[in-house]
């Protein structure tokens, strides 16, 4: 249990799901990053906690399960209350819609800060138009000291939709590690893939193979490529890294097209920065993002970077530089991209190059903790409270 007779200020960081994911791996880089002295931290899950906790390095994190069930559920304000009151947190730090709730138990346990951050568009409202959605964010608003939204797109929905004022939304982009992930020049072999002739191309995506983000889409679209393109299929090969769902759909699909040999779906692994530093080209066909973790990682690891164009995306690829935007779920505007820079060698390495420069000078994880420990600490001075120990 975290330190009672600690000085440095408490931040609880409360997640609906401490597993696998681009949110998750935000707050396993945020906490690896802020300076030790600055403040302590319990990361509280409101269903469970995995291995993926073994990810934080720090050796002074607690880590706290509540086993909820799903939903919006007053059973466990109590709990959280009680929780809350016993940690004596300084700050309350909730993520995105599903944590939202743990506003009101904070406020009413004398939490002196309360931040909400959000990382990402809802499964059920991809577009923001969700009525719904606005209203329950509306309605926990008055417990909500300041927000975070990880890209301008998530600010201006937080602004413009659900109305919260300009001067309490923060926009704070996520940082990467580029000492973690970097360029490989020649390109590796990744450890069991079965194309290791340097003369293959490899185009490859990793993430949760979930509808949101829409793997599927990549397998049409590599598809489409050999067809429209005869001559890729000595060297275009498709890398697709994780699980779930959509994986076994879209194996049966490269299977179908006759093109299964030419494909690598070897399900979840834990060495992505090695696996990004075997590909040529990263894809990300998602139907909705905030900002991106594995874009930033694609770009930190040189790679070109074609994505849909939705969420924050947008924000991180400068097309015809770093890479290349296409609508979302168009796989036959993919399939052009992933096959104008398997032709062009030269200008997709130049896209790579291109991409670990804007990672390094825009999305360094010194100036992302930087900005939310002032933030942190600001929000403590406007509210009478003691500020980190560490300026």
């Amino acid at each position: 249990m975290t330190r009672a007779n600690d000085p440095r200020p408490l931040v609880a960081h409360v997640l609906f799901r401490f597993d696998v994911g681009g949110l998750e791996n935000g707050v396993v880089n945020l906490l690896n990053h802020l300076p030790y002295e600055a403040y302590r931290h319990v990361v509280i899950s409101l269903t469970d906690i995995t291995d993926f906790r073994k990810r934080i390095v720090r050796d002074d994190v607690d880590f706290i399960a509540l086993d909820k069930r799903p939903g919006h559920t007053l059973w466990i304000y109590p709990r959280l209350f009680r929780l809350f009151r016993k940690l004596r947190p300084a700050i309350v730090h909730s993520r995105n819609l599903a944590a939202l709730e743990v506003a009101i138990p904070a406020w009413a346990a004398a939490v002196p800060v309360r931040i909400h951050g959000e990382h990402g568009r809802d499964v059920g409202d991809l577009d923001g138009s969700s009525r719904k959605y606005q209203w329950v964010r509306r309605f926990y608003r008055p417990f909500v000291t300041h927000y975070i939204a990880l890209s301008r797109d998530l600010a201006d929905y937080l602004t413009c939709r659900v109305g919260i004022s300009p001067a309490r939304v923060a926009q704070i982009y996520n940082g990467v590690d580029t000492r973690r992930f970097h360029p490989a020049t020649p390109r590796r072999s990744i450890d069991g893939c079965p194309f290791a002739d340097p003369e293959c191309w490899l185009v490859g995506t990793v993430g949760r193979m979930q509808v949101v983000k829409d793997q599927t889409t990549l397998a049409d679209a590599f598809i489409r490529a050999l067809a429209s393109f005869p001559e890729l299929r000595q060297k275009l090969r498709l890398v697709m890294i994780g699980d779930g769902p959509l994986r076994a759909k879209a194996q049966a699909m490269l299977e179908q097209a006759g093109v299964a040999n030419l494909a690598w779906l070897p399900g979840q692994r834990n060495d992505v920065p090695e696996i990004l530093r075997g590909l040529d080209c990263f894809v990300l066909p998602s139907l909705a993002e905030g900002v991106s973790n594995t874009i930033l990682e694609a770009m930190a690891s040189g790679l070109p970077v074609i994505a849909t164009d939705v969420g924050g995306n947008g924000e991180l690829v400068e097309a015809a530089r770093t890479g290349e935007l296409v609508p979302v779920a168009d796989a036959a505007l993919m399939a052009q991209a992933i096959a104008a820079w398997a032709i062009d060698r030269q200008r997709a390495h130049l896209a790579g190059v291109a991409g670990r420069a804007v990672a390094e000078q825009r999305f360094s994880m010194a100036a992302m903790s930087q900005r939310y420990q002032e933030l942190y600490d600001d929000l403590l001075r406007s509210k009478g409270g003691k500020a980190s120990i560490y300026q």
